[in-house]
């Protein structure tokens, strides 16, 4: 499901940002983090979707910088992902980005 999810989203996703995305790579990391467990590319589940997710960090200032702190520092609320792959991490950010 997901795969269908992220085919759509990369297809759809307008703009030069979403061709450098691999998104078969953010797909990997998202299912080895274990996001999938909590997010949705388009629905929410205990977590917001990543269109949500995307919606909102949009709007704020430096929103690929904010969303991969927000990746990677973890919180009471939400699990920082683990890998520190900063090129991974980016990529993911702007997939999300892109939704």
């Amino acid at each position: 499901m997901l795969e269908k999810q992220v085919d759509r989203a990369a297809q759809s996703s307008p703009g030069p940002a979403s061709a450098a995305v691999d998104a078969p790579a953010a797909e990997a990391l998202l299912k080895a983090e274990k996001c999938v467990k909590c997010h949705d590319a388009v629905k929410s589940k205990k977590g917001s979707s990543f269109k949500v997710t995307a919606a909102k960090y949009k709007a704020g200032p430096d929103a690929e910088a904010a969303l991969i702190k927000r990746l990677t520092a973890g919180s009471d609320d939400h699990e920082g992902i683990a890998t520190k792959d900063a090129k991974a991490v980016k990529n993911l950010a702007e997939w999300i980005l892109a939704q």
